[in-house]
Formats: C-alpha cells, structure tokens, sequence
C-alpha cells in the first residue's frame, strides 16, 4: 500500500489577516483528500531548521477568525542562499514531504519559486496587506487592512474637525501606495503621498493651504511610508508655513497587520487554501493561486516574481478630483 500524499505548509514574511483561515481550508482539504499534512513554524526559517509538527483537523479549529498566524513567520536570510534552500529541501525528504503550499507576499513568492526550480512541489498563496503582489486582484489580508485604516482615519476626522486641524497619517506601503491611495478614497482624503508619484514637501504644504483657502475646516493627509517624504520632517514643514491650520501626526504602524480578518478575507482566504490542495491533487504546481475577476485562477511563479504590481493611477486622479 502506497504511503499518503504529505504536504507542508507555512506562512513567510510579514503576516497578514486571513493566513489562519487559509492555513484552516489547507488542512481540512487535504485530510478531505487522504493526505497528510505537516504544519512549518517560522516561515522557511523553520523549513531549513526542521521545525515540522503534524496538523489535524482539530489543529485547526477555532483559528478562523483570529489574526496573525498559529504556524508563526519570520524573514529568513539564511534561505535566500542556495545553501539554505538545499538545507530545507533536506529536511522536506527526511520529514516525507511530497509537495509545499507557502502562504506569503512577494518574498515568499520567490521562494516558492527558488525552490520549484529545485524540483519541489510548491504552490504559493499570496498573503500581504499591502496588496504588492503580481498575478492577482487582492491578498489575503488586504481588506481587513484598509477597513482597519479606515475605522482609524474616521476616528481621527472626528478630533481633526473638532479642534480645525491637519492630520497626517502614515500607513505601510514601502514599495507600494496601494493601501494610501484607497484610504485616501474611502476615507476622504485632503492628499494622498505614495512611491509610485513622489511630490515635495513644499507641494503638500501647498496643497494643504489652498484647502484651508477654499474653506476647509480641517485636513487628512495620507502618507505611505514609501512616500519619500517623512512623516514628521512634513508635519515640521506644514507648521513652519503657518498654512492655516495645527498639524498631528499618527503612525498607524503594525495595528494594519492586526485583528480578526474581515468577512472578505475570511472568504478569499477560505477559496485560495482549497484551491491550492485541489492544485495538488490534479497534479499543478509551480503556481500561485490568484483571484481574477470572480473566480480564483493559478498564475505560474514564474511570472508573479519576473512582474511588479502597479498602483492604479486612475485612482490617485480620483483621490485627487474627490478632495476638492
């Protein structure tokens, strides 16, 4: 009698909303598919390390709606040198691992693709709240991450309207202004600072007063950390013009990586972890799962890593119609 099928799976990177659910729909397909599957703790730091533990489905009960994720992450440097890579490969063969499910943004996609060069079963599922990675119209984690914004945006509009001031607010977004330039939208934001169109300093302070002159009693201004710009340095330089109003400023930080996933997430994540197993199953690898239109395709990792997912600048021209 032939050994079952294994397969391993684990979260890379920085974590996002909705791993759980898909770490959940990955186990419970594959124990509906005769499989076995092994869970990999640390991200592919703990694949080089053999830090391998059965799961079941009782493993994976109660974990859907929590955020982070139980098998843990890490950005392992060791990983990205072939040594590493032949380390982890090692300990997939000892541990009779047949094939890789990696559940992660556009660096884990690399790795998933580094090691599918190297004869591995891999399929990856993206997972980033900054919605970075080529091949699919959202990440796991990308909603839950704007709605988390938006809720502390709104917040922040009441106290900003209240006392006439300008608020900046600094989102994540270090090679992308995807997450800035929604917030802008759905939050009604005065300017929006992404990486993919950098502006002065001076503009800004420019663009906040002709708010103030057109009547505006207070401002929100959203600033990707990849801006260019810093934070303060634009808070000091808004305040030294005396544009009209008091500025604030507020990192959002790591609470865009929190919280219990929202309904979409829980969904999305839910369709690209059965679908990742049914890959399997039909004998697919190579490949991402990746949301088109309605219905959730695979993309080849080939071309997810060799391509940069682009901001839609027509949504930045529309952030910047809608602020008038």
């Amino acid at each position: 009698m032939a050994d079952k099928f294994t397969v391993g799976v684990l979260t890379s990177g920085g974590d996002a909303p909705g791993m759980n659910a898909a770490i959940r729909a990955v186990v419970r397909t594959a124990l509906a598919n005769n499989m076995n599957v092994i869970g990999v703790m640390h991200g592919y730091e703990g694949l080089v390390n053999g830090e391998f533990r059965p799961l079941g489905a009782r493993d994976v009960g109660g974990i859907l709606q929590r955020g982070g994720t139980v098998l843990l992450t890490s950005r392992s440097k060791r990983f990205m040198e072939p040594a590493g890579q032949r380390d982890a490969i090692r300990k997939m063969n000892e541990a009779g691992m047949d094939a890789l499910i990696v559940i992660g943004g556009e660096g884990s996609m690399n790795g998933a693709y580094a090691l599918s060069q190297k004869g591995v079963k891999v399929i990856g599922i993206p997972g980033s709240i900054d919605n970075d990675i080529w091949g699919t119209n959202i990440a796991i984690g990308t909603d839950t991450a704007m709605n988390t914004i938006m809720d502390a945006v709104d917040k922040l509009r009441d106290t900003a309207s209240s006392h006439q001031r300008a608020f900046l607010i600094e989102t994540m977004g270090r090679n992308s202004g995807y997450l800035a330039v929604m917030a802008g939208i759905i939050c009604g934001a005065e300017i929006t600072l992404i990486p993919e169109h950098p502006i002065t300093v001076d503009e800004v302070a420019v663009a906040v007063e002709d708010a103030y002159q057109r009547g505006k009693t207070h401002a929100i201004i959203i600033n990707a950390e990849g801006s260019g710009i810093r934070t303060t340095e634009l808070a000091q330089r808004i305040d030294e013009m005396d544009v009209g109003f008091k500025t604030r400023m507020t990192i959002l930080g790591h609470i865009q990586r929190g919280g219990s996933p929202t309904a979409y997430d829980r969904l999305l994540a839910s369709r690209m972890g059965v679908k990742a197993v049914e890959a399997l199953v039909e004998g697919t690898h190579g490949m991402m799962t990746g949301l088109k239109g309605k219905g959730v395709d695979f993309i080849p990792l080939a071309d997810v890593i060799s391509n940069k997912r682009k901001v839609n600048m027509e949504y930045y021209h529309m952030v910047k119609v809608l602020s008038r």
